[in-house]
């Protein structure tokens, strides 16, 4: 795992932990947040070549930092550039502990770049929230659900309120349990109602509409891009019947999660029938 710090010569420099060797990690921030145009994105070689500055997204990581610094961390863990994605065995591996990272972080800063504050209309910046582009997001599920604390941030950087304050406006947007917002075990959850918090929910990749849930449901696999959704779902109803104890929720058998074609293509979530999910 690389974290992100400032160097003595106010530097952005990373710094790797190995895991394996139950190294001991110092407290750490995470950022969330939506992707813009890929190329926009600050990389892991943006920042070991150092222009990482020149990047639109760099913004993003320098409030990262900011928010972590106030708040006395040293480290921040950002994915755009903390993973190297040209490295096929890294990625696999960090996708699948994604949830646990996040879910090991000290805070979250969810940065939402289209909500804005307006000085003259209090209630403006909540319509805002509502209808932000984060809530839409496969990925950015599993970074509301993991992290014990999640604060929420307009475009400008100011400061709306943590998962608990606002997990009233999040259960509406969502429909997830508030209970699941504030650290309820998700082995507490059915499986499909935990499924039904990805409907609405859409991704670049049509697999990632599986992956993104891995950390969900607690499974880990490969991941084989290229081989569709309908494969990826299989794999992951396999790994389910495997690894499961599925007498949490009385039955003994998952089976097809998804019967649309909908929602086969470009990862759509929310064309599930989720009476599908248990016979």
């Amino acid at each position: 795992m690389r974290l992100l710090k400032y160097d003595p010569d106010d530097k952005l420099v990373l710094e790797t932990f190995d895991l394996s060797e139950n190294t001991s990690l110092e407290p750490y921030a995470a950022l969330s947040h939506t992707w813009g145009n890929e190329q926009d994105e600050v990389t892991y070689q943006d920042i070991l070549d150092g222009t990482a500055s020149s990047k639109p997204g760099f913004s993003k990581v320098e409030f990262c930092g900011r928010e972590a610094a106030r708040e006395g961390y040293k480290y921040f863990w950002v994915d755009t550039c903390c993973i190297n994605k040209s490295n096929s065995t890294e990625l696999q591996e960090a996708v699948n502990s994604m949830f646990r990272w996040y879910q090991g972080s000290a805070r979250c800063y969810v940065y939402l770049s289209d909500v804005k504050l307006d000085r003259d209309n209090d209630g403006y910046w909540e319509r805002s929230f509502r209808a932000s582009r984060w809530f839409t997001r496969g990925w950015t599920l599993q970074e509301l659900i993991a992290p014990s604390t999640v604060d929420f941030f307009s475009s400008e950087g100011r400061w709306l309120g943590d998962k608990r304050k606002l997990r009233q406006q999040i259960s509406e947007i969502t429909n997830i349990d508030p209970e699941a917002l504030q650290g309820k075990s998700l082995h507490l959850f059915k499986l499909e109602e935990r499924w039904s918090w990805s409907n609405g929910r859409r991704t670049r990749r049509e697999e990632d509409g599986v992956y993104c849930l891995l950390g969900i449901f607690g499974v880990h696999m490969p991941l084989i891009y290229g081989e569709g959704y309908d494969n990826a779902r299989k794999r992951i109803e396999q790994a389910l019947n495997r690894h499961l104890d599925l007498t949490i929720i009385g039955k003994s058998t998952f089976i097809s999660h998804c019967t649309s074609g909908a929602a086969k293509a470009s990862g759509r979530l929310d064309s599930c029938n989720d009476t599908a999910l248990f016979p």
